[in-house]
């Protein structure tokens, strides 16, 4: 599988600050895939994205974006095949979506009848002759997303691409991020929305302080973090009465809340099967969900065990 972007040792440091905003990450984000690039403000998410971008150059390290460098000599090549869309998109107001779109298409030297098939692939085709004055906020969210895929960029690059969306224009977009994978384009998003994005990622990079804290898909890193799986029992009787001591003292299983005939457990990933196989053999279990562990646990656990680094 080739790379799109390949991320080498970056470090980054602006001329105003006294600290580096990147510090050696590494990262590649494969073509044809959906990766998350997460962490929280100050990370360094901004950062990244306009060193690929080629807004700014690296300090040290290596970028490169469809093999070439964004920031180099064929800086040019490179920004013909990628898209950019922001948090806060703004247009014109004065101009009409189908004027706003028509003039991009241009500046991309695509064609008209592409931009007015976007606007409709966007949901946005009753709305081509209202000024984008008159558009909601989720309204100009889909207009950016419809100029952000003009010229079929090979790499897209999203940052809280589904802010004001209602859930239909939200539902409307993860749609839309999936044709874009099968369609072999790369895509990179931003977001703090992270039960929201986690189904629709192949693989994730969570930035904390400058430095990459997790970098795989949800499967790596869940089994990286060994964090529990959360069994929710139902049964006749109290589980904890069923809870094998020897459970707790040798395979660390943790008896969790207990609610009407409902029990939580937290088992380690590598007894998961043996616990749940030991409770299917009961005739007072009468169901088991088995949930592993949320890319909201992950961030959480990683930016916590980082902080808990830093104060040493």
């Amino acid at each position: 599988m080739n790379n799109t972007v390949e991320v080498t040792e970056v470090w980054k440091r602006y001329a105003s600050a006294s600290t580096y905003a990147l510090k050696g990450v590494s990262a590649t984000f494969p073509e044809g895939r959906v990766i998350g690039l997460l962490g929280h403000n100050g990370a360094g998410k901004s950062t990244l994205i306009k060193l690929i971008i080629g807004l700014i150059r690296a300090s040290a390290g290596h970028i490169g974006v469809f093999g070439v460098s964004p920031s180099g000599p064929n800086a040019r090549t490179v920004r013909r095949r990628l898209a950019y869309l922001p948090e806060n998109v703004t247009f014109y107001g004065n101009l009409t979506g189908r004027e706003v779109i028509g003039y991009l298409a241009g500046l991309k030297q695509a064609s008209p009848e592409q931009g007015l098939s976007l606007m409709e692939r966007v949901g946005l085709t009753d709305a081509m002759g209202w000024r984008v004055g008159m558009y909601s906020k989720g309204m100009r969210q889909r207009l950016g997303l419809a100029q952000a895929l003009l010229g079929a960029p090979g790499l897209l690059l999203l940052d809280e691409p589904t802010t004001g969306l209602d859930p239909i224009a939200t539902r409307d977009f993860y749609r839309i991020l999936g044709e874009l994978r099968a369609e072999g384009r790369t895509v990179i998003v931003s977001s703090h929305l992270l039960a929201e994005l986690e189904p629709h990622l192949d693989q994730a990079v969570i930035l904390g302080h400058g430095k990459v804290l997790a970098y795989g898909t949800l499967d790596q890193m869940r089994a990286r973090a060994d964090l529990p799986v959360t069994m929710s029992i139902r049964s006749s009787r109290p589980i904890g009465a069923l809870l094998r001591e020897s459970w707790r003292r040798e395979l660390g299983v943790v008896l969790g809340a207990e609610h009407d005939l409902w029990t939580v457990l937290e088992v380690p990933p590598k007894h998961k099967m043996e616990v749940g196989r030991a409770l299917m053999e009961r005739q007072e279990v009468t169901d088991i969900d088995m949930k592993e562990a949320t890319l909201e646990t992950l961030y959480a656990q990683l930016s916590t065990q980082r902080e808990a680094d830093a104060q040493e």
